[in-house]
């Protein structure tokens, strides 16, 4: 008797099937699917809106972090562009001079590096300008106002090669380097608590121990290698020399006619400073570019490892995927029974719960963008001076990789609905 009605229904539903191709063919029309699709996700919202929450975090963690990544690496560049163009320094003391690493920040002093020194790198051709440094921290008193400032010791050229503006006065007169003048520039944020609106120009401040004349402001929002210019205290090389009782520099900034003479003036200076210093090799001389690109060789590395470490959430967020779409054919085992009872082929089927992991990936991939944006949004205005900006190639990537989530988890769940017996689907009704 059972044999007899499974022969019956098996005849039913192979009728049914032959009307469903000859009227509508061996797959559903595209607008079917995605109505299909659409039904089942809002048909189960908590599980929906989970599934999606879980795409849209591991989206948004790429997006996010390829921005802190690529903003590290912007804001590195834009520090070095904006303490000038083309330009080589040279450090007291040698680490290694035939390439830069970060270490070269900080050396010892096996030997002065001297005003001398400095002068003598203008003879090379490629020089255009040369500025000597010395920095060291002092006191401000003015007006009844006493503050502690860092005080940088240099010449005329420093302003054209840091590319400073001013706001009032005129910056360092060109004086010989041995000599120097009685003078400071304030910057914008001293000038603003020592003087208030009241005009500088002209009046005499104690610095240290020497009375000096106020011949210049400098516009405020200066910045160069995370130092702002606001609360320096610009004097004379030999000036500050004398007030620090020191002859030694602690950098010179040379810089050169062209970026194409980088490399030579760079060999230039090292060859001279090594003459001068009786044939030792005690300085380090780096260029700009070099900086540059090691830095953003640096953050590029690990802009990409961050990328990586995001990708993994959006594996996971993968296999959560298809354990859902698992979960759903399990639980929808008679519909789809009914599927194929009415007609619907395999490969119908397959698409069907294809379409609809597709579709929950790809959800989550716009929900995750547009978060990820709003994250870097924020970054961006708690800090103002911090480029955080996703890159277009991450957010293809994420995008990309849930949608490629979607299709690879969701071959599984698919297979498995589209191999089911529609008998036996039915029979567990």
């Amino acid at each position: 008797m059972s044999g007899l009605l499974h022969e019956i229904a098996l005849q039913v539903i192979q009728s049914a099937e032959r009307h469903y191709n000859q009227t509508v063919g061996h797959s559903l029309k595209i607008l079917d699917i995605l109505r299909y699709a659409r039904d089942a996700a809002t048909g189960t919202p908590l599980r929906t809106g989970l599934l999606i929450l879980a795409m849209s975090i591991g989206v948004a963690a790429v997006v996010i972090l390829t921005a802190l990544g690529d903003g590290a690496r912007r804001y590195v560049v834009g520090q070095f562009s904006s303490i000038g163009t083309n330009l080589v320094i040279v450090f007291p003391g040698r680490s290694e001079t035939r390439g830069f690493n970060p270490a070269n920040l900080i050396t010892n002093t096996p030997r002065d590096l001297t005003v001398e020194d400095a002068t003598s790198l203008l003879r090379l051709p490629g020089v255009q300008r040369i500025s000597p440094l010395v920095v060291g921290t002092t006191e401000i008193n003015a007006a009844g106002k006493l503050r502690e400032a860092m005080m940088v010791g240099t010449n005329d050229d420093f302003i054209r090669v840091r590319q400073l503006k001013l706001a009032l006065g005129r910056f360092l007169s060109k004086d010989d380097l041995g000599r120097g003048s009685a003078e400071v520039v304030l910057g914008g944020v001293i000038r603003r608590e020592i003087f208030g609106a009241e005009n500088p120009l002209g009046k005499t401040v104690r610095i240290g121990d020497r009375r000096l004349r106020v011949v210049g402001v400098l516009s405020e929002g200066g910045q160069g290698l995370g130092m702002t210019t606001d609360e320096l205290l610009i004097v004379p090389v030999a000036t500050a020399q004398a007030m620090l009782n020191t002859n030694t520099l602690f950098r010179i900034m040379i810089e050169a006619r062209s970026r194409e003479q980088l490399a030579e003036v760079k060999t230039g200076v090292l060859k001279m400073l090594t003459q001068r210093h009786e044939g030792e090799e005690d300085v380090t001389v780096i260029t700009q570019d070099a900086v540059l690109k090691t830095f953003d060789k640096i953050l590029g590395v690990l802009t990409l490892g961050v990328s990586g470490i995001a990708a993994i959430s959006l594996a996971v967020a993968g296999i959560l995927v298809m354990n859902v779409m698992l979960v759903s054919v399990t639980q929808r085992t008679a519909e789809i029974g009914l599927l194929k009872a009415l007609g619907a082929t395999s490969i119908a089927v397959r698409e069907l719960f294809m379409v609809e992991a597709v579709l929950l990936s790809l959800t989550g991939g716009v929900l995750g963008t547009t978060l990820g944006y709003l994250g870097a949004a924020l970054i961006r205005y708690l800090y103002p001076s911090f480029p955080a900006y996703p890159p277009l190639w991450a957010v293809l990537a994420g995008l990309g990789t849930a949608l490629v989530s979607g299709l690879i988890f969701g071959v599984m769940p698919a297979r498995r609905a589209a191999r089911m017996d529609p008998i036996q689907a039915l029979a567990k009704r």
